[in-house]
């Protein structure tokens, strides 16, 4: 598929490449983390004022999950109580944290007029594949568990995430629907990554590797996964899950620049076939990782005001 940047994105492109961006896969996993973070302050836009930032440590079995919550201004309140957002960070399973993701949190939460809780679940290789599945889950039961202190509506509760975010979104839908619970209002899938067998056309398309190149995303499967059986998992890839039927409503969003997006379209595609209601947005012109950069990318901003819009829609 023909992929032809919007000069926007082009032009951040080449800015990254005449700065000298780094290959993550010539780095180790600290210092990957570290440039990371540095370049995520050049390309955040500025945030919207929020009534309420505080922290949260969630009960795990190997010790809290730090977590961020953000509350707006101007929440949907039904009983006191406000929506919430459950929402899981990109970063290949190996980058990213709370700060990484504070400002789209805070959008998201301006956007949707409901509570964003950011998940800073375990990173690989020091933390193996499920771990991060794991946290994921834990979290999100608890959260749901505790709605009603934390002044959110459990009725209102969704799910969402960017890249490998958007892999343990979909992941913690298909535990929540085989446990019997929580009950999710919705599952918010920017660009995920659905299946580590990367064999959709996408994969080998060069026009797609531009930001998160091919390269890369080996790499972050290797520090994720401990071998090739981890691949079959459904909580690696959801994808692989025999059933798709009985998920929450799906917001799926997938850029042309990018080697998940076929993966993404299928598994939007799958939704759909199984019942599942599902709001499909592709972003042909943008490359992967574009949500997060509302400092240079206009359709980055579009993004979240449409998505903040589906937030609403739910409930």
């Amino acid at each position: 598929m023909p992929v032809v940047l919007d000069p926007d994105a082009a032009a951040v492109y080449k800015a990254f490449q005449e700065a000298g961006r780094p290959a993550y896969e010539s780095l180790t996993a600290p210092e990957a983390r570290a440039y990371y973070a540095q370049a995520r302050f050049a390309t955040n836009p500025e945030p919207p004022e929020l009534a309420r930032v505080a922290p949260l440590a969630i009960p795990a079995p190997h010790g809290p999950i730090p977590a961020r919550l953000y509350a707006p201004k101007q929440p949907r309140l039904q009983n006191g109580l406000s929506p919430a957002l459950v929402f899981f960070h990109g970063g290949g399973w190996v980058i990213g944290d709370l700060d990484s993701h504070d400002v789209v949190c805070r959008q998201l939460a301006d956007s949707g007029a409901l509570i964003v809780i950011s998940v800073d679940y375990r990173l690989a290789p020091e933390h193996k594949f499920p771990a991060a599945a794991d946290d994921a889950i834990a979290a999100t039961k608890w959260i749901a568990a505790n709605a009603r202190e934390l002044g959110i509506d459990a009725s209102r509760l969704s799910i969402g995430g960017d890249s490998a975010g958007g892999n343990l979104t979909a992941v913690v839908a298909l535990a929540a629907r085989d446990a019997g619970g929580p009950a999710l209002a919705g599952q918010l899938l920017i660009y995920p990554a659905t299946d580590f067998a990367m064999t959709h056309g996408s994969h080998s398309e060069p026009e797609t590797s531009v930001l998160l190149t091919h390269s890369v995303i080996r790499w972050f499967r290797d520090h994720y996964l401990s071998g090739a059986a981890d691949i079959h998992d459904w909580r690696a890839s959801p994808a692989r899950a025999t059933s798709l039927a009985g998920l929450p409503p799906a917001y799926v969003l997938t850029a042309g620049a990018d080697p998940l997006r076929d993966e993404g379209d299928e598994y939007a595609a799958r939704l759909k076939q199984a019942g599942v209601p599902v709001t499909y947005k592709h972003y042909p012109g943008q490359f992967h990782g574009f949500f997060t950069m509302g400092k240079l990318l206009q359709q980055a901003n579009v993004a979240v005001s449409e998505i903040g819009a589906w937030l609403k829609g739910l409930g």
